[in-house]
């Protein structure tokens, strides 16, 4: 909304988590601005574009670092702010306002802010911007010596595939991750590799088309069991671990075409087993439609009453 005096009138009425979407983002009055400022609510306007130049002022000088690490990456600032901001006290804020020269756009501005302070093991939902920087943006991000703008192309989807081999082998390790679960052209090697070392992103990298269903037969001794579950599912595995100690890597395992119509025989019986060994693509068709009509008979079937015949309780 642009209308400053239709978002002070309407601003009253509208709940509190949508408050603060309208103070970052429509035109606001000069008396809105500073009741901002006299509630301290300023965080919004550090990255509303709309905001006035002179509050943009106030909010580079503002006492709290974050408030003036949001302002520093701003495309509106002007020479001497920029100046005053790459000289500021605190890390975050001049790291901000040196990241990368200007002239900057406002797409720029929110993928290096979609990127600061996540970290490796952020889960947060993967959406596609409204406004996308330009590819050539995104490859000069790549070629630069700064890990942020690195991690930031990697977030890309657009990369050609000789820039996304280049940061396959990044020495900073949230660019690999992030281009694990960000980019289509994303190597295998590199999917396996982030689902070993990074817990959080396995639910994730295992939805992807391109996650490398052979190739992991070397992790079948991991300490960990999911790892492992996985390195049973390959079907290149010479000998499925059906009797590991963990019931998940037995599944893993006894779903694994590499195994025999007679073996999964033993394993069926087995409750540990059984789950795994009804799914196996290698099971006979007639031995599927066998176990299928079982289950639903056993669907079928009346609940026990613990009582002969139907005569009911006196």
């Amino acid at each position: 909304m642009l209308d400053p005096d239709a978002v002070e009138a309407e601003l009253p009425s509208i709940g509190s988590l949508s408050k603060a979407h309208v103070l970052g983002t429509c035109a606001l009055s000069p008396a809105l601005v500073e009741q901002c400022f006299a509630d301290d609510t300023v965080h919004p306007l550090a990255w509303n574009r709309h905001t006035p130049a002179d509050a943009v002022a106030r909010l580079a000088r503002h006492p709290e670092a974050r408030v003036r690490e949001l302002v520093a990456a701003r495309p509106d600032l002007g020479p001497d702010l920029v100046a005053e901001l790459r000289e500021d006290p605190d890390e975050d804020v001049w790291m901000r306002a040196r990241l990368h020269p200007f002239p900057r756009t406002w797409a720029e501005y929110w993928a290096i802010h979609g990127v600061i302070g996540h970290g490796p093991d952020c889960t947060c939902p993967i959406t596609e911007p409204i406004i996308e920087p330009s590819p050539d943006w995104f490859a000069a991000c790549a070629a630069s010596e700064e890990p942020v703008l690195r991690r930031v192309a990697a977030s890309g989807c657009g990369l050609p595939a000789e820039l996304v081999e280049t940061l396959a082998q990044d020495d900073d390790e949230e660019v690999r991750i992030r281009l694990a679960c960000h980019h289509p052209l994303a190597p295998p090697h590199l999917l396996l590799d982030v689902f070993v070392t990074h817990p959080a992103h396995r639910p994730h990298l295992l939805t992807l088309p391109h996650f490398p269903s052979t190739g992991r037969t070397h992790l079948i001794s991991h300490p960990d069991p999911e790892v492992r579950a996985l390195a049973a599912a390959d079907p290149t595995l010479p000998l499925p671990p059906v009797d590991d100690p963990d019931e998940s890597v037995c599944r893993a395992a006894a779903a694994n075409p590499r195994l025999t119509p007679e073996a999964l025989e033993a394993l069926l019986a087995d409750p540990r087993t059984a789950e795994g060994a009804a799914a196996n693509p290698s099971l006979p068709v007639p031995r599927m439609h066998a176990l299928l009509d079982r289950c639903l008979n056993d669907t079928d079937a009346p609940p026990p009453t613990g009582r002969r015949g139907n005569t009911p309780p006196k």
